[in-house]
């Protein structure tokens, strides 16, 4: 199970979420959200990290040339597409790309299949917010079919992220506010409590 590690602002959180073994880590371009970075201080960062670890940018019904734009300047490798996006827009991008999605109990995942991207988010539902609410959601929701290419965010910390990995087994996790110390800035020892858990549970 891949760990990423959204809503990155600094050189310092990004460092030490490599560090720690994050095998990917999320940049916020959406610019109503206070996790917001310009995509200048996402390439100063890109170009410190190891080639190793991707860097996803995030992306909010954005047209399709400003995020290629935003891509190539800010050195990414991944794009994530986080609000009502057509799947249309998914040929026209110039890098691979994860489609992300608001889950409650009255979500249709039939039409997820239209969208030929290489993997899928799961979030939680919220009618004010795109992304990082901190809550969870009802993760049964999600087809056994699609687990493998699904990456399950909305809530996931240190309390919970070993009934992920054995119950659920999705391709990845993406975490954020729950390792924060205030909105946009990491809280170093939860993010190391976390990866301790981790490391524990793949032990």
């Amino acid at each position: 199970m891949k760990i990423k590690i959204c809503g990155i602002t600094n050189l310092e959180d990004a460092l030490l979420a490599e560090e720690l073994g994050a095998d990917a880590i999320g940049f916020i371009f959406y610019k109503p959200s206070r996790r917001c970075i310009s995509p200048e201080t996402a390439k100063i960062i890109s170009k410190v990290l190891s080639s190793f670890t991707l860097k996803v940018g995030v992306f909010v019904n954005e047209a399709e040339e400003e995020i290629n734009k935003i891509a190539e300047t800010a050195k990414l490798n991944l794009i994530q597409l986080h609000g009502d996006e057509k799947p249309e827009i998914i040929p026209k991008l110039i890098l691979p790309s994860i489609k992300s999605f608001r889950v409650n109990e009255e979500f249709d995942f039939t039409n997820i299949e239209n969208y030929k991207c290489d993997n899928y988010l799961f979030d939680t539902f919220s009618q004010d917010e795109f992304g990082g609410t901190g809550n969870t959601f009802n993760w049964d929701l999600i087809p056994i079919s699609l687990l493998h290419r699904s990456i399950i965010a909305g809530g996931v910390s240190e309390n919970n992220i070993e009934e992920i990995f054995t119950k659920f087994k999705p391709h990845a996790v993406d975490v954020s506010s729950s390792i924060e110390e205030s909105i946009g800035k990491k809280n170093h020892n939860k993010m190391k409590n976390l990866f301790k858990k981790i490391n524990q549970i793949r032990s």
